[in-house]
């Protein structure tokens, strides 16, 4: 392998890597598995969290701990377009833009619980310290959202009707992907 293509390949390594970290850091925050989320940043890193929140990253996963891990909150965040740019100068440091569109289950003020959509752009400083990539410093702006009355008919009752036989996703550590085995159980 020439030098430049052994360049090439450690250029592609350190892109997939830093994109796995971003899309884990969603999977901890839509399953509450906490201890993902946090692993996903570096020592000291910061969090501007568009307005609601701006500090340690630290203090700010304690700040959402608990919307996140109750057992009836239901959130989906997509992760697209990530654009992962080294920096030439230096290659252990990069920025990273990634869009996000979440769904949401809340409780609204009224003390009812609704659906929201919200989509968000995340600027990430990533660094590469001890051998991994982690999140150094984390900026979101918010773009927009759209609040809707709660309606899951799973496709007009197509899907599932009253007696559902449909198996939900559930927080860490309860979820399928923390299972031994996902061969399923087959009853006789």
């Amino acid at each position: 392998m020439s030098p430049t293509d052994a360049r090439r390949m450690a250029t592609l390594l350190d892109k997939q890597e830093i994109q796995e970290v971003v899309v884990r850091y969603m999977r901890g925050i839509d399953r509450g598995d906490l201890a993902t989320v946090a692993d996903c940043y570096l020592p000291g890193a910061t969090e501007d969290h568009g307005g609601l929140f701006v500090g340690p990253a630290s203090d700010y996963l304690a700040s959402v701990a608990d919307a996140l891990t109750h057992p009836r909150a239901v959130t989906t965040h997509l992760t697209t377009n990530i654009l992962v740019e080294l920096d030439p100068d230096d290659a252990d440091t990069a920025r990273v833009e990634s869009y996000v569109l979440a769904f949401a289950r809340v409780r609204r003020p009224d003390g009812g619980v609704g659906d929201t959509l919200t989509a968000a752009r995340i600027v990430d400083e990533f660094a590469r310290e001890e051998g991994r990539w982690g999140i150094r410093h984390r900026v979101l702006r918010w773009e927009w959202n759209h609040d809707m009355d709660r309606a899951e008919g799973w496709a007009f009752g197509l899907i599932a009707g009253p007696d559902s036989p449909l198996r939900r996703s559930a927080k860490h550590p309860d979820d399928v992907l923390y299972a031994d085995s996902l061969a399923p159980e087959v009853h006789a």
